[in-house]
């Protein structure tokens, strides 16, 4: 078998250690490293809704604002509030107030397929008649929204229905509404 002489095999331990972590030390000063993940507010989008309703004595007034993030171009899941006034002169006034969780998914581009989960307060007082006494209703209404709409850049537009709809109870007159959604 050959000896191989000390100062060869320093010597190439020295040029393999070299090579390395001078690619090290090279790779430390350039930045190449490709970020393909955004930062969090990146993909967050505000939005909501603003409405005011007056009429010979009926007053309705709401807003409801919203969030939604970004988990990737399908998925987007978000929350909401909502605070609302409706009063009709002589009749009753109400307070609205809550939230809600929202998903949003687009399985193409135009098409938006929403569930919404919505928790809100009712305060009314209704006021005295002739014929009854005034008194106030307090409760908590909870509905489940099943929609669908066409997608055209922040805006969709479409309709969705209350699973969860009950005549006596529920906010809305009906179960069906049509909304509007903008995000920016």
């Amino acid at each position: 078998m050959k000896k191989i002489h000390p100062s060869i095999v320093f010597r190439s331990f020295f040029v393999i250690m070299f090579s390395l972590f001078s690619n090290l030390i090279i790779a430390q000063g350039q930045n190449n490293v490709i970020d393909n993940n955004p930062p969090f507010w990146d993909k967050v989008q505000f939005g909501g809704g603003l409405g005011l309703g007056i009429g010979s004595g009926y007053t309705d007034i709401s807003v409801m604002p919203s969030a939604i993030y970004n988990v990737n171009e399908i998925v987007a899941v978000g929350v909401g509030l909502q605070f609302g006034y409706l009063s009709s002169k002589n009749q009753y006034h109400s307070y609205v107030y809550g939230g809600s969780l929202v998903g949003l998914v687009n399985p193409i581009p135009e098409i938006q397929l929403s569930v919404e989960l919505e928790q809100v307060r009712v305060n009314t007082e209704y006021e005295s008649t002739n014929n009854f006494p005034g008194f106030t209703d307090n409760y908590w209404n909870t509905a489940l929204y099943l929609g669908a709409g066409y997608r055209t850049g922040n805006v969709t537009i479409g309709a969705r229905y209350d699973v969860l709809f009950n005549d006596d109870r529920s906010l809305y007159g009906s179960a069906f509404m049509p909304f509007v959604r903008v995000y920016f």
